[in-house]
């Protein structure tokens, strides 16, 4: 079950409220747990593999086993700036996709929604639009047959399988009745959406893979291989172990009546969104966990950005809501702080 009741802070810092300037607010997307929701009785419809997806699956992750090969081969500059694109993809799926466009967790400046957007194309996990849809119909029904990746299916399923066969009918049905009015009233989410093969195209494979070699030299095969398609594969798993790995092992110290779970590596190859039962207990938290900074590189990208005045409006939960809730369904468990 998730806890609604937040509190919205302006910038400075949002642990800092006692100056009134906090206000009770809710949830403003359909991202809380339905659970009137019922599966259908009877047989389970039957998998349908997608063959196309399997195939450049299995290619991608043979390139980016090559590209650790080709490492060494690699100029400093080039390990330097492949560790830059990593951060960039990352952050267009944490802090744009997830916390911005799923979760409405905070508000964006037009350039600071333009750089998330960019930065999303370069992490190439679908767009913007087709991202937030998705993981709303995963908060509202996780772990049922309405969960794109429902981790009850097992590691393999929800962590690519999902991607590997045609979806249930019940996450497309689903899908198709949430409200997204906000997200097609976004002018930057549905540019890219209309230019979004062009943008993957230019941005998760041209940019990566043409700096190095105009800027310093690096030759077009190891900027293909290494800050190209292992840096995007690194950032696909990284992505991917938050619907497994964090949906399976791990303490439930906020909810033990629901499977996501804080996992620290998780937290660290995500940059911070391994505090998952923290999250799925709160989703409208701006920082995925109550421990401000701590492995969570996104939160410090946010309160950045607020300090620059490109973002606000940054919701959280109140320390007295998060306490009580531990005490009412918690595992009794150490949270990760």
């Amino acid at each position: 079950m998730t806890e609604t009741m937040v509190t919205a802070t302006t910038c400075p810092n949002p642990a800092e409220r006692s100056n009134g300037e906090a206000t009770g607010v809710r949830s403003s997307v359909e991202d809380v747990f339905d659970d009137t929701y019922k599966e259908r009785e009877g047989p389970k419809p039957p998998m349908q593999i997608v063959w196309r997806n399997v195939i450049l699956m299995g290619f991608l992750h043979i390139g980016a086993l090559y590209g650790f090969t080709v490492l060494p081969s690699a100029s400093v500059l080039t390990l330097a700036w492949s560790a830059v694109c990593f951060l960039i993809s990352a952050l267009g799926v944490t802090a744009g996709a997830h916390r911005l466009w799923s979760h409405r967790s905070y508000k964006a400046s037009l350039p600071l929604r333009v750089f998330l957007a960019f930065a999303n194309s370069m992490a190439f996990q679908n767009d913007v639009y087709e991202w937030a849809r998705d993981h709303r119909v995963h908060h509202k029904y996780s772990e049922t047959d309405a969960d794109p990746h429902n981790a009850v299916r097992g590691f393999f399923f929800s962590h690519i399988g999902w991607l590997l066969v045609r979806k249930h009918p019940d996450v497309i049905e689903k899908g198709k009745k949430l409200e997204l009015a906000d997200l097609r009233a976004d002018k930057v989410v549905m540019f890219q959406r209309k230019h979004y093969k062009l943008s993957v195209l230019l941005i998760c494979f041209g940019v990566p893979m043409l700096v190095p070699w105009y800027m310093w030299g690096e030759s077009l095969w190891v900027a293909y291989f290494v800050p190209g398609l292992l840096r995007y594969t690194v950032v696909l798993n990284s992505t991917w172990l938050v619907n497994s790995a964090a949906h399976m092992w791990g303490n439930r110290p906020y909810d033990k009546t629901i499977n996501p779970r804080e996992n620290k590596f998780v937290s660290f190859s995500a940059i911070g969104e391994g505090f998952h039962n923290y999250h799925h207990t709160f989703p409208f938290d701006y920082s995925t966990s109550e421990f401000g900074y701590k492995v969570n590189l996104t939160t410090c990208f946010i309160d950045l950005m607020c300090f620059l005045g490109l973002a606000s409006d940054r919701k959280k939960a109140s320390r007295e809501v998060v306490h009580a809730r531990i005490q009412r369904t918690g595992d009794g468990s150490p949270r990760s702080g």
